[in-house]
Formats: C-alpha cells, sequence, structure tokens
C-alpha cells in the first residue's frame, strides 16, 4: 500500500531494548521509563504501527497517516521475528507453534493462528543487545524465526513458553516487505511511503 498523501510523513526505526513503542504515558509508574521521543525528534500526530514490547526490539514502524497504520495492523501484513530460544527445540514444538497454540490473552484463552516457524542453521547477524543474555554455559540456545500476521500482546513470547522453550531475545526483522537488513539500534530511517 503506498501512502498516497505525501504531506504525512513515515519512519522505519530500530526500537532498542528497554523501550516502550509510544511516545508517553500518562501512567505515573511509567515516567521513568525510555520512550522512543529519546530517539529522534519525530513530527506531531506520530503514531507506531504496531508495538513491541519492552523486553523486545527491532524493526518498528512510525507514521503520521492513521490510513496507513489501520492497513498495517491489519491480518493481510505479516510480521517476522527472531526468537532466541531456551533450549535445542524440538521439531515437534515447531509444530505444534506452526498449528497454533492455546496462551493467555486478556484472562481468556487463546488459539494462535497458523503460522510459519523454522530453525535458523546460523546465528542472525544482529547488533548486540545492551543488556546481557544467560549464555551457553547454562544449556543451549536455538533461534528460530517465527512469521506471523496477527499480533497479540506479547505472543511470541507467549507461545514459545507453552511448546517449553522460553523466549530470551526477541527481534522483529521484518513487515510486510520491509526488512530491518542492517539497521543499528536506535537507528531512525525516514520514508516516502510504506509499500508492504
Amino acid at each position: 500500500m503506498e501512502a498516497c498523501k505525501t504531506n504525512h510523513r513515515h519512519f522505519a526505526i530500530y526500537k532498542p531494548y528497554g523501550y516502550l513503542s509510544q511516545f508517553s504515558s500518562n501512567d505515573s509508574k511509567q515516567q521513568s521509563k525510555n520512550f522512543l521521543g529519546k530517539l529522534y525528534v519525530f513530527p506531531e500526530n506520530i503514531m507506531a504501527i504496531g508495538r513491541l514490547d519492552e523486553k523486545s526490539e527491532g524493526l518498528l514502524l512510525l507514521t503520521t497517516d492513521g490510513k496507513m497504520s489501520d492497513f498495517v495492523n491489519s491480518r493481510k501484513v505479516d510480521k517476522e521475528y527472531y526468537s532466541l530460544v531456551d533450549g535445542d527445540i524440538t521439531e515437534e514444538a515447531i509444530e505444534k507453534l506452526e498449528g497454533g497454540v492455546e496462551i493467555g490473552f486478556n484472562g481468556k484463552k487463546y488459539k494462535t493462528k497458523p503460522c510459519k516457524v523454522f530453525k535458523l542453521n546460523d546465528e542472525p547477524d544482529l547488533p548486540k543487545r545492551a543488556k546481557k543474555i544467560r549464555d551457553a554455559r547454562h544449556g543451549p540456545t536455538t533461534w528460530i524465526s517465527v512469521t506471523l500476521n496477527e499480533g497479540k500482546f506479547r505472543q511470541v513470547r507467549k507461545m514459545t513458553s507453552a511448546v517449553g522453550f522460553p523466549t530470551l531475545r526477541l527481534v522483529r526483522v521484518r513487515v510486510g516487505n520491509i526488512y530491518i537488513k542492517s539497521m543499528q539500534v536506535g537507528e531512525v530511517i525516514e520514508v516516502e511511503s510504506f509499500n508492504v
């Protein structure tokens, strides 16, 4: 989808670990948190398209165009994540993830939609995370790719936990046709439109 109005502004950012996917909060408990406005001087009326939770990182799209935001948030657009899981994940666990697993959402049980999951043969070339992740002395870990076109709160983390392999690091690497490529943590790139 191309943005139709040229007066709207669009950005792709690499959201760092420890940042909220918003610009402010009225919640007194969140005043000491890191907000996206610390990364760049964004225009007024900017909004994040979807969210990454505080402990997740990677590609986040921002726009001043509400219609663009609604389109990307719709279920038509795939989002791909690289998840570092605790343990040597089994084919059985991957098949369960692909078929849909039951997670908690808003106090109820929710069955995730079928999705695409596979084990990465090599460790992905991602920037180092500021907060240290436990190392191999504590047992094996596995990188997997998870591609969804839905986005419940903390969904990938809940899914990998549901099959016995909790997520240790989660990085969104793609939204539709937009890839994180070689972006660095905290980098902000202004683009003419999102062709997702």
